[in-house]
């Protein structure tokens, strides 16, 4: 009887040493429930990739044309037209790429500026794909 409350006690002590250590670490680890991380620990995102693009405006791609493309679910609720110019760079799975790459239905991050004459909303650059698992 000793024995079975003293292992009691032990597993009740080690189940408090892990959760008070899990919440030091403020309770990352590598769980499925972590969106950050797989079950094997494996990051889904680089570190530096979100102070990176912070500045960079998400869509999900509805139209493209050669001149410009339309994006849907932005901050700004409704579906906004981006035009390209001879300077866009386009960057498809960390990767140089063109606008041939660019599908209907694919997310991607935008670099934008106004152009102050027309007030057009020029895309610098566009990423799309895995490139934040490589950066």
């Amino acid at each position: 009887m000793k024995q079975q409350i003293a292992i009691l006690i032990l597993i009740i002590g080690l189940v408090g040493f892990a959760t008070q250590n899990a919440a030091q670490k403020g309770g990352k680890g590598a769980s499925s429930a972590d969106p950050e991380t797989t079950p094997m620990g494996i990051q889904h995102v680089a570190p530096n990739a979100g102070s990176k693009y912070a500045d960079y405006l998400y869509g999900v791609v509805k139209e493209v044309s050669k001149d410009e493309m339309v994006l849907t679910k932005t901050k700004a609720g409704v579906d906004q037209t981006f035009k390209f110019n001879k300077k866009t760079k386009f960057i498809q799975d960390g990767k140089d790429s063109s606008l041939n790459s660019l599908k209907s239905g694919e997310e991607v991050w935008v670099d934008i500026h106004e152009d102050k004459k027309t007030g057009d909303l020029i895309a610098r650059k566009v990423v799309s794909g895995v490139f934040l698992m490589s950066e």
